[in-house]
């Protein structure tokens, strides 16, 4: 390409990185013949190069999951607007594929990791469970959505689960609603901050935290409510779940069982989903803001990668409650 522009390979290099030290005249000359020729840089010569693949390694635990497939929706679409491409992976849950996978990734020479989902931050009990995480600071910069892990070289950002739990349990025992159902799927970082606000709130209010109202399911809507079914002597007048498919089911329960919704069971969900317009009737669901997440978390990533500026390290995002017809606050 420099012999057939007549310029020095340097200045070829330059207008294919995208350098200001190049003439527009010769800039678009370059341009013009590389078109001409079919010309494309490689990007992994490119990369080893510039010590930069222009790729972001991105792992949650399951695609088909809707919250985290509009995460990865939100991440692609913002570092692309940075310039920047990305490899996918999911890992599942378990301990073992989490770390290959993360290993997987690191291979591939990418600028910078993120992981989507609070299953990455471990139980909060056990550090080692999140060894793999930090040793994977040491190698590349660590971006964890919805999930928290102390160490050098990574960052956080999270919705502020812990105050929205509160404010939705909290208006609820406002409107007189005596039990209270927490219905979780995971003790995952979010299912443990989303379950100490019901309970702060409970305890303000001097209400009793009852463990047979704090209700163990799977984030699916027909097994909610077919277990709720089951559990026959288990008295609630509201629900507070903390994703809303469970919440659905908590819908799809009342309607079997003859219940007015809100007069007679009130009920919220969370992360407020297509589903939350979708049923009926609609639910009050919490908006989790997993847009401001990712584009705050792609924002600090380029600050940091190309610009080299200090960025902070634990992001929290404040939650919005989305009031539908299946709450009466």
């Amino acid at each position: 390409m420099a012999k057939l522009s007549g310029v020095s390979i340097a200045t070829v290099s330059r207008v294919v990185n995208g350098s200001p030290r190049v003439s527009e005249k010769t800039k678009q000359k370059v341009l013009a013949v590389m078109k001409e020729n079919d010309y494309t840089p490689n990007v992994f010569a490119r990369g080893l190069g510039l010590d930069s693949m222009k790729t972001i390694g991105i792992i949650c635990p399951n695609i088909a999951d809707s919250y985290m497939a509009k995460a990865v929706a939100y991440l692609e679409s913002s570092l692309h607007s940075y310039g920047y491409d990305c490899i996918l992976g999911c890992s599942g849950f378990g301990q073992e594929e989490k770390q290959n996978y993360v290993n997987m990734l690191l291979s591939k020479r990418i600028d910078t990791l993120v992981l989507v989902g609070s299953t990455y931050a471990g139980n909060g009990k056990d550090e080692y469970d999140t060894d793999y995480i930090r040793e994977a600071a040491e190698k590349t910069p660590v971006f964890m959505i919805n999930g928290r892990v102390r160490g050098d070289n990574i960052y956080c950002a999270c919705a502020d689960d812990y105050q929205a739990t509160y404010e939705v349990t909290k208006a609820l025992i406002r409107r007189g609603r005596k039990r209270i159902l927490f219905m979780y799927d995971s003790d995952s970082f979010s299912g443990r901050k989303k379950r100490e606000g019901y309970e702060a709130a409970l305890a303000e209010a001097n209400y009793p935290v009852r463990g047979e109202l704090k209700f163990r399911t799977k984030n699916d809507i027909e097994y909610t409510k077919n277990l709720l079914l089951e559990y026959s002597n288990l008295e609630f007048d509201s629900v507070v779940a903390t994703d809303d498919a469970m919440a659905i089911g908590a819908v799809k329960y009342a309607k079997v069982k003859g219940l007015s919704v809100p007069e007679e069971l009130t009920i919220t969900g969370y992360n407020n989903s297509i589903m939350a317009v979708s049923c009926e009737p609609e639910l009050t669901s919490v908006d989790s803001k997993l847009n401001v997440l990712c584009k705050t978390t792609v924002d600090h990533m380029i600050s940091l990668l190309e610009k080299q500026e200090e960025i902070e390290k634990n992001v929290v995002v404040p939650c919005e409650i989305v009031k539908r017809c299946t709450s009466d606050f």
